[in-house]
Parts: structure tokens; C-alpha cells; sequence
């Protein structure tokens, strides 16, 4: 049996505050509730992805405001929630940071995002974390990931190596990109047999037009779900045994072979 998952491809037009965004996104998830068993949303969604300035402005800490609220919506609504990132305060030090609660509202796990996207200067503000996180979730083994981290598959490999069947992926991906989008998240799911499943956002910030096309990918590299560039929900019932199923029927990773550089 499947886990239904669903994806929150949210509009983050600089247009609408901080305060209606969350409002919203409240609501939605309160629509959501008996609908699905697994919620993502996008990347630093609160503020915009793109507005790191107005991330810095609003910063918290992992028991801030914005956590908080997600945890109480898991724990209301019976479903877990990958609540993207936020911009996570921690004594001096802020982070683009993950954070995944479970149907109960208890925090199960946290990343900060490892590969700031220096092209639009995100380590002005943002510290690099120094972990990559895996932990079980109703998709099994999970990896967690962040947008720019899609371009180093290094990272998914260590989290493949580490068990993960699934990864997850909230983004802030521009349109101007998305065709690189498209094709490196059909590339994670098969050289690592996984499911991929990434949200990203719509909408204008400044001179960012955000390009939605989040998506559900299965382990043989087939979307089996595709936003366009509006704001949706997109669902898709994730067979978590359906990775270790290829990875006996077609055991590529028994052949990984790491060699030195002459």
C-alpha cells in the first residue's frame, strides 16, 4: 500500500507578506488533513526563497514561531510534515534549515542545508551545515536535501550508501534554470535507485520568476507526477518498497567501483 504523499508547489510572490503566506499555508495544510499521509513544502517559503534579506529579518530558532505552528498542524492534523526551511537562528549563526515532523508533532529530524547556492551570494547569510541527515519516515529509509544540493551527487550517493530509499527535496529552483531542474532530479532517482520526491515554488521575487515542475520520480526514474508553473497540490500514493524491489532486480550499486586519479 502506497503512502500518499502530496507536495505544496506554494505561489511565494514577493507581492503577498510573511503573515498571509503562513496564514495560507495553515489553511492548506488544514485542507490537506485526511487527504494525505506526507506533506513537503518549498524552501525558505515563509520569506522567498530568493529574498535573504528578509529571511535574515525573520530568523528563529528551531522552537520559533514558524516550527512551532508546523509541529501543531502534524500533531492536529495526523500527518507528517516536511515543513521545507525556514532561516534557523542559532546563537550567532543563521542556517537554511530542514525540519520533518512526524504524525504525532514531534520533531524527527533536522538539516541544514549542507552546499549554500553561493551564485546568488546565500552564504552572505546563510552558514553551511556539516551534516547530510537520513532517518526513517513512512517512505523508509529518507535522505534530506535542499535545491542547489540536487547538483551534487556525491552527497546523494553518501545518503544511498547510508541506506536511503527516498530523498527529499524542497526547492527555490527560477525558471531561468528549470530545464537543469528537470533533468537532475530524474538523474538523482536512478543512479541511486530511490525515490525523489521535490517541491519547488512559483511566482516572482524581484527579478526571480520561481518554476515550479516539482515532482514525484520513482526509483527507475519515472515522474510519475509533474507540477507546471502555477500554484498546486500534486499527489502521488509512494511505494516504499518498491526501491529495495529494483535494487534486487537490478543491483547496479554492487558494482560502484572507486578508483584513484592518475
Amino acid at each position: 500500500m502506497g503512502v500518499r504523499t502530496s507536495i505544496v508547489q506554494l505561489n511565494c510572490s514577493s507581492a503577498e507578506t510573511m503573515a498571509a503566506r503562513v496564514s495560507r499555508v495553515m489553511g492548506l495544510l488544514d485542507q490537506l488533513a485526511g487527504n494525505t499521509d506526507f506533506v513537503l513544502l518549498p524552501e525558505l517559503w515563509n520569506t522567498g526563497a530568493f529574498d535573504l534579506i528578509s529571511s535574515r529579518e525573520h530568523s528563529q530558532p528551531i522552537d520559533g514561531p514558524l516550527p512551532t505552528a508546523l509541529a501543531a498542524k502534524a500533531r492536529e492534523n495526523g500527518m507528517w510534515i516536511h515543513g521545507g526551511s525556514f532561516c534557523e537562528k542559532d546563537g550567532e549563526s543563521l542556517f537554511n534549515t530542514s525540519v520533518l515532523f512526524n504524525d504525532q508533532g514531534e520533531l524527527v529530524a533536522r538539516y541544514r542545508k549542507v552546499h549554500v547556492f553561493t551564485y546568488a551570494n546565500e552564504q552572505d547569510i546563510m552558514t553551511p551545515g556539516e551534516n547530510y541527515v537520513v532517518t526513517e519516515t513512512p517512505l523508509g529509509l529518507t535522505g534530506l536535501a535542499t535545491c542547489y544540493d540536487t547538483r551534487f551527487p556525491e552527497m546523494f550517493r553518501s545518503m544511498r550508501d547510508a541506506g536511503a530509499q527516498a530523498f527529499l527535496i524542497p526547492s527555490g529552483w527560477p525558471t531561468a534554470r528549470i530545464s537543469q531542474w528537470n533533468a537532475l532530479l530524474p538523474a538523482r532517482a536512478i543512479e541511486n535507485q530511490a525515490w525523489v520526491v521535490a517541491g519547488n515554488q512559483v511566482g516572482v521575487q524581484g527579478t526571480h520568476v520561481l518554476g515550479g515542475n516539482s515532482a514525484v520520480i520513482d526509483p527507475m526514474g519515472v515522474t510519475r507526477t509533474l507540477g507546471g508553473d502555477c500554484e498546486e497540490v500534486l499527489t502521488w500514493d509512494v511505494e516504499p518498497e518498491l526501491a529495495n524491489e529494483w535494487r534486487t532486480e537490478f543491483p547496479a550499486h554492487d558494482d560502484v567501483v572507486y578508483c584513484e586519479v592518475n
